[in-house]
């Protein structure tokens, strides 16, 4: 005895996808991806190395460089405030002297970067360097290192 199996498809015709009608929310502008405001500054001087003291005065100074950043990036809104943005080094490609400076916190925030000069960082706490997260604002404060002239 040979059954014969038989499968029919059924098909249903949907109507016509419907529009759901908007509705706003208390939090549909609190939520929504934006970036992050910031504060940044940057630290420059003068460099009185042997060269620049020799060549240059208080009244006709060395033209000056960069001595280190302070960021300052508001978080108020994290959805989870728990976890601490973070920020990232890359290269910049197209000049090696620069580097790019992102940082990441997550929702709603989207991600920031800024070009910065690509030098070795300061990391003591007495040379100015500051990390920190507290009450939705993301501090990262740090200096250059400063290179001495040896014989």
């Amino acid at each position: 005895m040979h059954i014969d199996k038989k499968y029919t498809c059924l098909t249903y015709h949907l109507a016509p996808q419907v529009p759901v009608p908007k509705e706003t929310y208390w939090w549909h502008d609190k939520y929504r991806p934006r970036k992050p405001r910031y504060f940044n500054r940057v630290r420059t001087g003068f460099e009185w190395n042997k060269y620049n003291q020799t060549h240059f005065d208080k009244e006709n100074p060395p033209p000056k460089v960069v001595q280190g950043y302070k960021f300052n990036i508001f978080y108020p809104d994290l959805i989870d405030p728990t976890v601490a943005p973070t920020y990232t080094l890359h290269e910049y490609i197209p000049d090696p002297s620069y580097g790019i400076i992102t940082f990441k916190a997550g929702p709603p925030y989207e991600d920031i970067a800024f070009k910065i000069v690509s030098k070795k960082w300061e990391h003591g706490h007495k040379r100015g360097f500051k990390c920190k997260f507290e009450r939705g604002v993301m501090y990262l404060y740090f200096n250059f290192q400063r290179v001495r002239y040896r014989r």
